[in-house]
């Protein structure tokens, strides 16, 4: 399962207790050859798909053979692995490595400004001191998954505009399918924290993550995540979601959307081809923007997945450096998997057509100024009130539906208490 990876990112992990064994540098004779390894998460496909990039990659540099290293873990063996220098010539970024530690496990790719011409995302994520560290595999843009054929059948052909047009459609999905209107994924938790994909899309806002970090009272009325959290909780409410949230199924579900039986799930981009592969036809499977629109148009915040980056102990930099441009420039990856290419010249892929014709503005949310690196995230991470693994979206469900004692001004106003509180700690 490629699950998207902002599930991931705002979860703080710390390296705790991390030695960087990078000072010893080893030789590098500098030409391209010899045997490089590289660690991936995407143990689906390592003997197929991967296959197909070994064969192409050691064609194109004769005398190169490339070993891969499936990981299922990926987070939690290789952050133990980076206590030592055997972590593969190739691997990518664990998302508990902090920006001010990259230079003591990676090498350096080159400068933001030079990379930023051709790559997507190395001004997102990744750097430090104007350093690139990684190439992102793919990226992903935010919105949600929907069976076309289902809304069809109720009536709705284009992508809602506003929070009361979206709960106007649910409510006709209900009355007019035998469809789940939304689906949750409550149980699993992690589907509700991509619910903060919706951050910057909203607003239109590249610096949206940036002020939520400068932010006393996030869930005020009209400001973001007032508006995503309330359309969450207003559509338990309306009876619009699963009848028993604790029993939800992610492997299921993903079946259940392509069938039909199921309407629409708010993930990220990355689940398209997923929803396909379950899918009587994939054409029945669509992609449609957040449902509010700032200055008269939609908007999609894209960002990056994992990112490719060279072990600074690598014996084999050169091939490992050959290995992360042609993954990024030539071997299609992103396009495959339905995601947004690294290569600023690739063309959008087919997966985001119904974005594209919405007219949906694409935007990468800028990256924070010095000192207030992840601030939102570590703020929320104190808070108790981790944006992206879901936790606390299911006091919201709960509360939705009766589960919990509490209206939804009550929960909105214990999260701007916490969140005040954090930051004043963090400031």
């Amino acid at each position: 399962m490629n699950r998207s990876l902002t599930a991931f990112v705002a979860l703080g992990l710390a390296l705790g207790g991390l030695v960087a064994c990078g000072d010893d540098k080893a030789a590098d004779s500098g030409k391209i050859a010899g045997e490089i390894t590289v660690l991936t998460q995407r143990t689906d496909i390592v003997n197929t798909v991967f296959q197909d990039y070994k064969k192409k990659f050691e064609a194109k540099y004769p005398g190169t053979t490339v070993k891969f290293e499936a990981i299922t873990d990926y987070e939690g063996e290789v952050r133990v692995r980076m206590n030592t220098k055997n972590y593969g010539d190739v691997l990518l970024i664990p998302n508990s490595v902090n920006a001010d530690q990259l230079k003591s496990f990676f090498e350096p790719l080159g400068t933001v400004d030079e990379l930023q011409n051709k790559y997507r995302f190395v001004r997102t994520k990744n750097n430090f001191d104007g350093k690139s560290y990684g190439l992102a595999i793919t990226g992903n843009a935010q919105g949600y998954v929907l069976n076309k054929k289902i809304w069809a059948q109720a009536g709705i052909t284009e992508p809602p505009k506003t929070s009361e047009e979206f709960l106007a459609a649910l409510k006709a999905i209900k009355e007019k399918t035998q469809a789940i209107p939304l689906y949750t994924n409550y149980k699993d938790g992690w589907p509700l924290g991509q619910w903060e994909g919706a951050r910057g899309a909203i607003s239109g806002d590249a610096d949206a993550a940036t002020k939520l970090g400068d932010d006393d009272a996030p869930w005020a009325a009209g400001k973001e995540h007032y508006i995503l959290d309330s359309l969450l909780y207003d559509a338990v409410k309306g009876g619009y979601t699963e009848p028993d949230p604790t029993t939800t199924n992610w492997e299921q579900s993903k079946g259940l959307l392509g069938t039909g039986k199921i309407a629409t799930m708010m993930l990220g981009s990355w689940a398209i081809v997923q929803m396909q592969q379950a899918a009587t036809s994939k054409d029945d499977i669509g992609y449609w923007p957040f449902p509010h629109q700032a200055n008269g148009k939609f908007y999609s915040v894209i960002g990056p997945d994992y990112m490719n980056a060279i072990n600074v102990n690598s014996k084999n930099k050169a091939t490992a450096r050959a290995w992360v441009d042609w993954f990024a420039d030539e071997s299609n990856y992103a396009i495959d998997q339905g995601g947004v290419a690294p290569l600023k010249s690739a063309a959008m892929p087919s997966t985001l057509a119904d974005l594209t014709a919405a007219k949906t503005e694409m935007i990468e949310l800028n990256p924070a100024p010095a000192g207030k690196e992840g601030l939102a995230d570590k703020i929320g991470n104190s808070a108790e009130v981790a944006l992206y693994d879901g936790k606390y979206r299911q006091v919201i469900v709960d509360a939705a539906r009766g589960a919990k004692n509490e209206s939804k001004d009550q929960i909105f106003a214990d999260l701007n208490k916490k969140w005040s509180q954090a930051r004043a700690k963090l400031k």
